[in-house]
């Protein structure tokens, strides 16, 4: 798996004594989950009592099996709906060539009622490639580890011309424009999706709600990165797939998911606006995306300000809009592109927050901006955007384009004598409270 240097300002984090405890204990509880389960074991050909295929060691499996994959490449979809361990025993080597088939990987817990289905399952180490539209697609599932995999080249039924995806199943309500993406996590609870690489799909890494709430998955230390059509990783509140739940009226919404220590690089660069290094988008009435946290992540060279978030339709008396309460912390942001169409940017943008709604609770707290035009851009109606012991570069820092309050405090401005005067950087637009400032660049403890 080919992973580049991290960025030297944040290779602390990367390397924390927190995560690096966090690995081990989440590989001691894989293990012990296992531990009592039967082992089978897959390889080309079939050979010393092996499957020929995965599906074929899959079907046969029983609930909390291990199957060990030895390298090799593997012509099918694999489909899976009961609790089981996949392992690929040299990682990278074992190769899900997804040629013609919809899904690489498809863990598949759809069964009518939002999250009623497959849970404790664990993927690690394949490379899973060349799928019509997602190579791994987790569907009403909980507790699910993705570990270590290498997603490239998936969303081959993507027209590029056109941005159109046909085929794509009915579920999928808002899929058509890029087909799905790498990995797609659809009605997902307790996953984490942890160091894979997710490279040259048409997205990165989407969580989305159309056939129940996904919340509380975690999203660390993954390298995603030349996804030209969209964002690199994706949290984003869809219509109900009505085709599985015919009686749903609303979104489901996306809450309380973890977007930490990831690398996010030159993603959605193949057409003007095609996508953010990461993106939270609550785009109509009824959607909710709130109360996530993107942390610690290094976010550069995107189609699209760095962190972006949206809301595009909203009128009195139609069901809320929620896009509230999401927090932006100690990431490192940097040469990343302007906003376009109804969220446009005035330049080249590091974190850029719209809202045709009211938008309450947004924190940003302790970011790193470099070579951006514009640090923070903020439009909305009303609401409020708090942005404390940031570290903004010398062009504008902060940027409110609508009516709402910032509290724009406790900032460097890239000199001491404050925002606006000598080489600071500068404030646009009004209702912005920039005083006290710091008077030295905010340091990060040390991790």
């Amino acid at each position: 798996m080919s992973l580049a240097a991290h960025s030297p300002s944040r290779i602390s984090l990367f390397n924390s004594p927190l995560l690096r405890l966090a690995a081990i204990t989440l590989g001691a509880s894989v293990l012990g989950s296992v531990a009592h389960a039967a082992t089978r074991c897959v390889n080309p050909g079939g050979k010393n009592g092996c499957y020929s295929t995965i599906s074929a060691a899959v079907a046969a499996a029983s609930p909390h099996d291990v199957i060990k994959v030895q390298p090799g490449t593997y012509h099918e979809q694999v489909t899976i709906t009961k609790a089981l361990s996949l392992i690929a025993t040299k990682r990278g080597e074992a190769i899900i060539d997804a040629t013609g088939k919809s899904t690489g990987i498809f863990i598949n817990g759809m069964g009518g009622a939002p999250n009623s289905g497959v849970s404790n399952v664990v993927i690690s180490g394949f490379h899973v490639r060349d799928a019509k539209f997602e190579g791994i697609l987790i569907a009403n599932a909980s507790d699910v580890t993705i570990l270590e995999n290498l997603v490239t080249h998936n969303n081959r039924a993507l027209d590029a011309s056109k941005l159109e995806c046909p085929g794509v199943p009915a579920f999928e309500t808002n899929e058509g424009e890029d087909c799905g993406e790498g990995i797609h996590l659809m009605a997902a609870k307790h996953a984490s999706i942890v160091r894979n690489e997710v490279a040259w799909n048409s997205g990165g890494i989407l969580t989305s709600d159309e056939t129940g709430p996904s919340h509380d998955n975690v999203i660390s230390e993954n390298f995603v990165h030349d996804n030209p059509y969209d964002c690199g990783i994706t949290m984003a509140s869809h219509g109900p797939a009505v085709s599985v739940i015919p009686s749903a009226k609303l979104p489901f919404g996306v809450r309380h998911n973890t977007i930490s220590l990831n690398r996010s690089w030159h993603n959605g660069r193949q057409q003007p606006g095609a996508g953010a290094g990461i993106g939270v988008f609550a785009p109509f009435p009824g959607t909710t995306d709130s109360g996530n946290v993107i942390i610690n992540n290094d976010v550069r060279d995107n189609g699209l300000p760095g962190i972006t978030m949206h809301n595009h339709a909203y009128a009195p008396g139609a069901p809320p809009v929620n896009l509230d309460n999401n927090l932006i912390i100690g990431n490192y942001i940097a040469r990343n592109e302007a906003d376009t169409e109804d969220a446009a940017t005035p330049g080249r943008t590091g974190i850029n927050v719209y809202s045709v709604a009211p938008i309450y609770g947004t924190v940003i707290l302790e970011n790193i901006f470099e070579d951006e035009a514009y640090d923070i851009v903020f439009k909305a109606p009303a609401g409020k955007l708090t942005a404390h012991l940031n570290n903004f570069n010398d062009n504008v820092g902060v940027d409110n384009m609508g009516s709402a309050n910032i509290d724009a405090t406790e900032n460097w401005w890239n000199c001491a004598m404050g925002p606006g005067t000598g080489n600071c950087a500068s404030v646009e637009g009004s209702k912005v409270e920039v005083a006290p400032w710091l008077g030295s660049p905010f340091s990060p403890l040390p991790h």
